[in-house]
């Protein structure tokens, strides 16, 4: 699948060529003239990476980047800057950017910035995904997903299937899940720990041909695959 960047730039020749250049290399891209009109863009489609010019009209470069930032994004974001603008590039990387070009760049040093900015974030991307057969469980995003299907599911839920999935194959005792998913003071019912499991067993196996979350008896719980009687 084809990167997506978001180009945030009020100069309409810089944009033009970053676009021309960077559809070239293979990405797709979209353009922003202010960051008013960067901002909608970006909570209205998804990106893989921003570049974003600092003097910008209507919300300052710098205010883009902290909105984006407090939305919860991890997405790279490239300053476009000044050659003089040594105190916007300190606050612009204090702020969360991922690392800047100053202007007027060559474009090839920029598409190997772009290059090394994605890397990583793909690297980061693959770490935060779990996979189990047909389960996928995202730890930044909490989705869960089994084939097509997406899994709604409570915080506790939750931290017991990232829990059996961190350990898939291996057979679990029920002291382990609760010190692991309740905490080691937690002094309530035990029984909880089979409450949750029905909870998942319903969300994620019922009507499957295949169940996930078996009971070891005596024991507790293994993350294994058994396929179900016809």
């Amino acid at each position: 699948m084809e990167e997506r960047i978001l180009i945030v730039e009020d100069e309409k020749s810089i944009a033009r060529v970053l676009e021309l250049e960077l559809t070239f290399e293979g990405y797709q891209t979209g353009v922003a003239l202010t960051g008013a009109e960067g901002l909608i863009q970006f909570r209205e489609h998804e990106w893989d990476l921003v570049l974003l010019d600092l003097m910008l009209p209507e919300i300052h470069g710098l205010d883009v980047l902290k909105r984006i930032r407090s939305a919860g994004s991890e997405i790279p974001v490239i300053l476009l800057t000044a050659k003089d603008d040594v105190k916007d590039k300190v606050a612009g990387l204090d702020l969360g950017a991922n690392d800047y070009v100053t202007k007027p760049f060559e474009i090839e040093e920029l598409l190997a910035r772009i290059r090394a900015c994605l890397r990583l974030s793909t690297g980061k991307k693959n770490t935060d995904l779990l996979v189990f057969h047909e389960l996928q469980l995202n730890t930044a995003t909490r989705e869960v997903v089994r084939k097509n299907r997406q899994i709604e599911l409570t915080p506790r839920e939750f931290d017991l299937l990232l829990y059996l999935m961190q350990n898939p194959q291996q057979v679990l005792s029920r002291e382990q899940v609760l010190n692991a998913v309740w905490g080691y003071d937690y002094y309530g019912d035990t029984n909880v720990i089979d409450v949750y499991i029905r909870y998942l067993r319903k969300k994620i196996d019922a009507g499957e041909g295949t169940t996930y979350i078996q009971t070891v008896r005596g024991v507790g719980y293994v993350l294994k695959e058994h396929a179900n009687e016809a």
